[in-house]
């Protein structure tokens, strides 16, 4: 019996054995396939060009800020003093003929020292932590330009400029401060093999469209200071899209609640919205701040910012409703949207700082950004677009600059925002 017992403690003790060995294995053989995709995805990165980011974080997500771009006017002899209005609008050509549109000039003020002011209650104290202490939209020159004194709280200069690679100012479109009171946006209409560009002028509710080196207006479209929404006014209009056959659309507007559509010679088509209940509406086809619009050239989709409502809204190209969805809660404020040639959506959103990526269903894939007035910071990110080369340029309307940003070393392409789609003039 005694032998017997010996003999069963023997057995189970080899069974335990043999289980632990059998174990060991599993374990050993899940480690490897783990190790194995860890292995493949870093090779798979790799063979894409990126490259694992360590420690850190995403502030300026793939991308590093290019110093000393542009050049800062005080470099300009007479600008000592002055430096970037708001600026509004930038468009990429290329590499070495960026566009930028601004307000104007403000005077150069140094950071004021954190001081109480118990006038205003207790605990408050001005400038607050790192947030920026002079908003550039909030200047002396409004929309109509009645506050402040010219040549003292405000130059109106260099409000339509080139800029080169290098940052310097090459073109100084000066003739036309006249016709301008907010300017912003700035295009090139990728389907164009003149290269007409195009500015949008809020202030006045019109858009005019320019000989490619500046020299001639050859389209105005809008009555000059007279807001409205039918096929000669604009209501405050905000930005512009096209269709490959240069079917112009329009984000109309700041103050209005529609799209309007022309054909290539500028020929009003038809439109459409109705006035909605802004921050509550979710019926189709009702805006509120109708302030960014961007379309797929392939399937002619209309992609409309209804910011007020906090959605992106989406059309065919004759107005009929086809999706929507959130851009976020109260805190998001989308100034513009932009569709790349690789069929996603990006944003800029002043609420939330960030530059955001969603595929042209809706689904959120990535974003980066944060507030301040550093390098590579944002504060009012308003139009935004990326040169042949992937180098990525922001106007910001609250900071009063424009920046530029090139990949990093290594970079993941997805999380770059992607190039626009090419055309005429563009390869």
């Amino acid at each position: 019996m005694e032998h017997k017992n010996a003999w069963e403690e023997y057995m189970l003790r080899r069974g335990v054995v043999f289980m632990m060995i059998a174990v060991g294995f599993v374990i050993a053989f899940l480690l490897m396939s783990r190790l194995g995709f860890v292995h493949r995805a870093a090779k798979a990165a790799d063979e894409a060009g990126a490259v694992p980011q360590k420690g850190g974080q995403e502030q300026t997500g793939h991308y590093e800020v290019v110093p000393n771009w542009p050049k800062p006017l005080t470099s300009l002899p007479g600008h000592e003093k002055w430096t970037w209005g708001s600026a509004e609008g930038i468009f990429a050509e290329n590499p070495n003929r960026i566009y930028v549109a601004q307000r104007g000039e403000l005077p150069v003020l140094t950071r004021p020292t954190n001081t109480p002011i118990p006038q205003f209650g207790p605990s408050l104290s001005f400038p607050v932590n790192q947030a920026p202490f002079r908003n550039a939209s909030q200047g002396p020159v409004a929309s109509p330009p009645s506050k402040g004194k010219s040549g003292v709280d405000y130059r109106w200069e260099h409000n339509l400029i080139v800029l080169d690679s290098q940052g310097n100012i090459t073109e100084n479109w000066s003739q036309w401060d006249s016709v301008l009171r907010k300017p912003h946006a700035v295009y090139v209409n990728p389907y164009d093999p003149e290269k007409h560009v195009w500015v949008v002028e809020d202030g006045r509710s019109q858009i005019f469209q320019f000989t490619h080196d500046g020299k001639k207006m050859v389209l105005e479209l809008g009555t000059r200071d007279v807001p409205g929404e039918d096929d000669k006014h604009f209501n405050r209009p905000a930005f512009l899209a096209w269709l490959p056959d240069s079917t112009m659309f329009v984000a109309d507007g700041t103050d209005g609640t529609r799209v309007a559509k022309f054909d290539k010679n500028g020929k009003f088509l038809l439109t459409w919205g109705k006035k909605g209940e802004p921050g509550k509406e979710t019926r189709p086809g009702y805006f509120n701040e109708v302030h960014g619009i961007a379309i797929d050239p392939v399937t002619r989709r209309v992609y409309v910012n209804d910011r007020a409502n906090h959605r992106i809204q989406v059309f065919d190209e004759n107005g009929k409703f086809l999706d929507q969805w959130s851009t976020g809660d109260g805190a998001s404020h989308i100034y513009s949207i932009y569709i790349t040639a690789d069929h996603y959506l990006w944003a800029s959103d002043s609420g939330t700082w960030k530059i955001i990526k969603w595929d042209l269903n809706g689904k959120y894939l990535y974003s980066f950004g944060y507030q301040g007035d550093a390098p590579g910071a944002f504060w009012g990110a308003h139009q935004f677009n990326v040169d042949q080369e992937g180098n990525l340029y922001v106007a910001e309307v609250s900071n009063g600059r424009v920046q530029k940003f090139r990949p990093k070393k290594g970079a993941d392409p997805a999380k770059l925002v992607g190039k626009p789609v090419y055309a005429a003039w563009q390869r």
